[in-house]
């Protein structure tokens, strides 16, 4: 398996009224290729995987993996309510040509660590690529503790890295604690992001680049080479569009702004609404502050 590591691109998935827009769906992970981006995540929660069928599933899988065409690590969202259905998209993707698996346990009732362990080590038992554990529970309504990830990830075989989006970098910091340095972490909170890099996440886990690739990738290269103040500078001028990505819903937010540039996604899937129109408003002032370099 390439390397996943710096900035991995979550694109969004575009409709139709018929389903998916796969002509769209190929030429944004396309651009995002040609970008520079160095992974590709299809079906998280800007991709909308909760909203999708599993025909719906497999055409995201297939088309994504076809444009990426092994230029970059794929990445795929497989996450579901049972455990039969993860496991049913995890082997999906690995066999249509996926690197590694996402999973994040999503639950009507609140699951504890031994229900938790056991729908990963499910996953696991079925497939033979890494599985990013990825910890949401503002989403999934499931918190998996720094204690409970790394402890997986010593009896787990394919739980290999963990994507932590709740925003505390004391999580990652215990994670990188407990495991001896050994569990990789990828940075999910973007606005975080300048802080959860230098204190050592191997990635990104953005949507982001949909919108402004270059200055994702910028960023990164900063905090790499040690450019601190270049680092902050360009987080300074990024940091708008993070938090109002975040505070609007990805997938919402994201398609407004893509279309707002000239490249239609569709609408996001109801109960999701289309941005309001102040929202746009907003939105269309950071893309032209970020577009003039202000």
């Amino acid at each position: 398996m390439s390397d996943i590591r710096d900035v991995i691109a979550y694109p969004v998935t575009p409709f139709t009224a018929d389903g998916i827009d796969t002509t769209r769906l190929a030429g944004l992970v396309k651009r995002l290729v040609a970008d520079g981006v160095h992974a590709m995540a299809p079906l998280g929660s800007t991709g909308e995987l909760a909203y999708l069928d599993d025909a719906e599933f497999d055409t995201v899988v297939d088309t994504t993996i076809a444009a990426v065409d092994g230029a970059v690590p794929v990445l795929v969202g497989v996450s579901a309510m049972t455990t039969a259905e993860t496991v049913r998209r995890a082997r999906y993707a690995q066999q249509a040509g996926a690197d590694a698996v996402q999973v994040v346990p999503v639950s009507y009732w609140k699951l504890n660590d031994r229900e938790i362990t056991e729908h990963f080590r499910a996953v696991s038992d079925a497939i033979d690529i890494p599985i990013m554990a990825y910890n949401n529970p503002a989403t999934a309504g499931v918190d998996m503790s720094p204690e409970l990830l790394v402890s997986m990830f010593e009896s787990i075989e394919h739980v290999t890295m963990v994507k932590e989006s709740t925003g505390d970098l004391r999580r990652m910091q215990r994670i990188t604690e407990l495991s001896d340095g050994l569990l990789p972490f990828y940075n999910g909170s973007n606005p975080l992001v300048l802080d959860a890099l230098r204190a050592g996440a191997t990635g990104w886990c953005t949507s982001a680049p949909n919108l402004v690739a270059q200055p994702c990738l910028d960023l990164v290269a900063a905090v790499r080479a040690g450019e601190q103040e270049k680092a902050q500078a360009l987080y300074d001028r990024l940091n708008p569009l993070l938090e109002f990505i975040v505070a609007g819903g990805l997938a919402t937010t994201v398609k407004a702004g893509l279309e707002l540039l000239g490249e239609s996604a569709g609408d996001p899937r109801r109960p999701l609404l289309p941005l309001d129109s102040a929202g746009r408003d907003r939105l269309q002032a950071i893309l032209d502050r970020l577009a003039s370099g202000a």
